[in-house]
């Protein structure tokens, strides 16, 4: 304290000394730059004068060393201090504890109320506040802890085998986007108590993987394949006079020798498929923890009936993951609470948490701490040798419960808020990596990426995740609508997936390059497409395409492609098409005409001019109708016209007619295929042009990767942002247009003359000399307003520092740390002061000036004041 003394000494005669130092300085008047009349310059010279006059001396603040303390300035009142409900509801938990630890005390203390971040004992029902958020996201629970999980970054406990000693409010937890276990249970917990959900926060114990939120042992869940229901196809009860099967003359006995051969290979592939699996679990084994079933977790229980939930279950907040309550992780409870009531665990948990029994209302299995639970008690057994039937003893007892009854205060935390653009982020600084077995999870916030990259999956095939496997990249906002990209390392092959809206009506497109006439499959949205194309498959001699819903029941169309021919003028793919050598197209069924007249499929030969087709078959037929057309020039080398002929058509008909005979109807069918080969040789050379173009636009969206943005995203739209800060600057601008008029400095004299007499030239010459005397007038009395207050508050300051020297001796931690928040406060308001009043100084005679040219331009005055300008 002597030390303290002698710096406190040596800082006031600092103050002194200094405070002399500016006494003897004077502020300069302000330089004009033009020259004014001499009754102006005047009154400037005495506006001056008397604002100089005005001196502030700044006393020193105090030297004191702060304690690091949390700021609890911004906080609200419930942050920093307890009501009496509270403090009560302490004094129950207090005595809880006391008899728990008498009654056991074999068990760890309870965690019941550790410090909030304002260093004030909280309990922890009241920690939780149960909140509905306005995002649908955020209603189911599985959405819910996905969204806790990414958001805030995992930190360990320090103690791993004792909980922690300050519990933080979810809103302090959300600004930092950080915490515990018991951070993470706490925020959890209150999301799904807003949505509906029967939750409450465990504190037990965690397996190492657990605690520490390591998955290098857990596969991804993006990499488990869901098993595909097969739906069996129902069979057909036989009809009573259908034709019985042919009898089956097949061997039973190579039969049964088969089977047992695929039995037995099928074993021995299960055997070695065991022994593999068995030789990685020994090299994935982990190390023996010897904290095994010591390490303090906390997580989320969710019990059966709520929310339509069939089955209670664990959620482990770090991973968002759920968990069966017999699962192998979770090895003991200790205790559990919600937002009413706060339970022990009296079960054993020898065996982890597989034999517990979540019935809360259980007193033998549960220890609750207040009466007042909304859980049924078991009813108690009858025992008329007590005579419990009797109606006064029931009364009594209803009396002494309700005596004992404690409501759960209400909670000391704020309500939840989450921004849209906060939680659009999603991860801490949008970005979150997970390592997972033989697999790495990344997240990115929306727009962070360029490229609307959002979400990318790396498997690997070993444990290091030396060897990359495949990846997969989730886009969103993407122009191209491009939703998800799938690259397999081992095999090249690249899979985009696309949503509705692309500008080819794109769906899937599989490809090992991008270069053109190489192998890949394009699926489509025939929806969206004129000619109902779905797919088309694509090698460098072949092009298959399928159709769905076309008017002329095209479904299926097959090109085959023969060598093109080299030419050193023309080498694109364009202007130099590949020769088609065979086109083969399939129809479905027409129900408007015959079977017999409608094509099921037609082959056009190109090299060898010829033109298959085959019609559709009968419903009660087997075979169908053929005709094989030998389509031949229709001159010959003399010019001569050729005639059709009966060699030129063979054809095979289940049901020969008369008019199919001739040749006029052979004729004129060979001419109209004729014009069909032309049409589909056309469109095939359209759909080869279609690729080149498709791939002409892939390359280029993925060089640009725009992204899209909505017109209510006003901070990302460029458009809609300009156009909102253009109409607030025309209404700012207009604003101040109408103050401007609504000021009006003479109106106060002008209303001192005579009404409805015109204003002569002595009038307006009193009228502004009076204007300019009243506003130095309240110029000077401002600048001593100021001065005023600064002297208060300097006064304040140096009672306050008489009082700390005279009692510095004898005064508590408490009081110092009130004395140092004081200085602050006070110096804080000293300097902000001598500011205004240093810049009141400058401005004043600028103000002056101002004034009184717009009094000289002013319409009513100008015509009389020009003389003397």
């Amino acid at each position: 304290m002597e030390v303290l003394k002698e710096k406190v000494e040596e800082e006031e005669e600092a103050e002194r000394e200094e405070a002399a130092e500016r006494g003897e300085k004077m502020m300069r008047p302000v330089e004009m730059r033009r020259e004014e009349p001499p009754m102006t310059q005047e009154m400037l010279r005495d506006l001056e004068k008397k604002l100089s006059e005005i001196e502030i001396v700044i006393p020193e603040q105090p030297s004191i060393i702060a304690k690091d303390t949390f700021d609890i300035s911004k906080l609200p009142l419930s942050y920093q201090s307890n009501t009496l409900r509270e403090e009560h509801l302490l004094q129950v938990a207090d005595n809880f504890a006391r008899q728990y630890s008498h009654l056991c005390p074999d068990r760890v203390p309870l965690f019941l109320h550790p410090l909030n971040e304002c260093e004030v004992p909280k309990f922890v029902s009241t920690t939780i506040r149960p909140t509905l958020m306005p995002y649908p996201e955020l209603y189911n629970w599985d959405s819910c802890a996905q969204f806790v999980s990414d958001f805030l970054s995992m930190v360990p406990l320090p103690d791993p085998l004792q909980p922690p000693s300050h519990l933080y409010s979810s809103s302090a937890v959300l600004t930092q986007q950080k915490g515990n276990c018991f951070d993470f249970s706490t925020l959890l917990c209150s999301l799904l108590l807003g949505a509906g959900y029967d939750a409450y926060c465990v504190n037990g114990y965690g397996s190492q993987d657990l605690c520490r939120m390591d998955l290098t042992r857990d596969v991804c869940p993006l990499t488990m394949k869901h098993e595909e229901v097969i739906q069996e196809e129902e069979k057909v009860p036989p009809k009573k006079y259908a034709i019985k099967p042919p009898r089956d003359l097949s061997s039973r006995f190579e039969q049964e020798q088969e089977m047992k051969k695929q039995q037995e290979i099928k074993v021995e592939e299960e055997k070695r498929r065991k022994e593999e699996e068995q030789r990685l679990l020994e090299v994935e084994k982990a190390k023996i923890d010897p904290l095994h079933g010591l390490r303090v977790h906390a997580w989320v229980l969710v019990l059966s009936g709520k929310r339509e939930v069939p089955e209670s279950f664990f959620i482990d907040p770090f991973t968002g993951r759920s968990y069966s309550t017999r699962d192998d992780h979770f090895l003991g409870i200790e205790s559990l609470w919600n937002h009413k009531n706060y339970w022990v665990n009296m079960q054993d948990c020898w065996n982890g948490c597989k034999d517990l029994v979540f019935d809360l209302g259980d007193p033998v299995r549960w220890e609750y701490l207040l009466l007042g639970t909304d859980k049924a008690h078991l009813s108690v057994a009858e025992d008329e040798e007590d005579g419990m039937n009797d109606d006064e003893d029931v009364e009594n007892l209803g009396k002494e419960d309700e005596d004992k009854s404690f409501d759960m205060p209400s909670s000391w935390v704020e309500k939840i808020e989450i921004s849209p653009e906060v939680f659009e982020t999603r991860c801490p600084n949008g970005k979150k990596v997970i390592q997972y077995k033989r697999a790495k999870l990344e997240k990115w916030a929306p727009y962070l990426n360029s490229n609307g990259l959002v979400c990318r999956l790396t498997t690997y095939e070993d444990l290091e995740c030396t060897k990359t496997l495949e990846i997969k990249e989730w886009y969103q906002n993407r122009e191209d609508m491009l939703e998800l990209k799938h690259i397999n390392k081992s095999t090249g092959l690249n899979i985009d997936y696309f949503k509705p809206g692309h500008p080819q009506a794109l769906r899937v497109h599989s490809y090992k390059s991008m270069q053109p006439e190489m192998d890949r499959v394009m699926e489509f949205y025939e929806t969206a497409r004129v000619d109902g194309l779905i797919k088309r498959e694509e090698t460098p001699k072949t092009m298959t395409e399928y159709y769905q819903g076309r008017t002329d029941f095209l479904s299926y169309r097959h090109v085959d492609f023969g060598d093109r021919v080299k030419k050193l003028a023309l080498n694109s793919a364009e202007s130099n098409p590949r020769p088609m050598v065979k086109i083969t197209e399939r129809f479905s069924r027409n129900p408007e005409k015959p079977a017999d007249e409608d094509v099921a499929e037609r082959v056009f030969l190109t090299p060898e001019e010829r033109i298959q087709v085959r019609y559709h078959c009968w419903d009660d037929r087997i075979t169908a109708s053929k005709r094989e057309f030998l389509r031949r020039a229709e001159v010959d080398s003399k010019g001569n016209k050729i005639i059709m002929t009966p060699d030129m058509c063979i054809s095979f008909e289940v049901e020969p007619m008369e008019h199919t005979k001739k040749l006029l109807y052979q004729y004129e069918a060979m001419m109209k295929l004729k014009n069909e080969e032309k049409l589909s040789r056309h469109q095939a050379w359209e759909s080869e042009l279609e690729v080149l173009e498709i791939l002409k636009l892939r390359e280029e969206e993925e060089e640009v990767h725009a992204l899209t943005i909505s017109i209510y995203d006003t901070k990302r739209n460029e458009k809609s942002k300009e156009y909102r800060e253009a109409m607030e600057r025309v209404m700012h601008e207009e604003h101040l247009r109408q103050v401007e008029a609504q000021l009006d400095y003479l109106a106060p004299f002008l209303a001192q003359l005579p009404p409805g007499e015109k204003l002569t030239r002595w009038q307006a010459m009193r009228v502004k000399d009076e204007c300019l005397s009243d506003f130095k007038q309240r110029l000077i009395d401002k600048a001593n307003l100021i001065q005023a207050r600064f002297e208060k508050e300097t006064q304040e300051l140096q009672k306050q520092q008489q009082w700390y020297q005279e009692n510095q001796v004898t005064l508590t931690a408490e009081d110092e740390d009130w004395y140092l928040s004081y200085c602050s406060q006070a110096m804080f308001r000293i300097r902000i002061l001598e500011q205004r009043l240093n810049r009141h100084k400058e401005l004043a005679p600028l103000k002056y000036l101002a004034l009184e040219e717009k009094l000289h331009k002013d319409p009513r005055l100008v015509e009389f004041l020009k003389v003397f300008v």
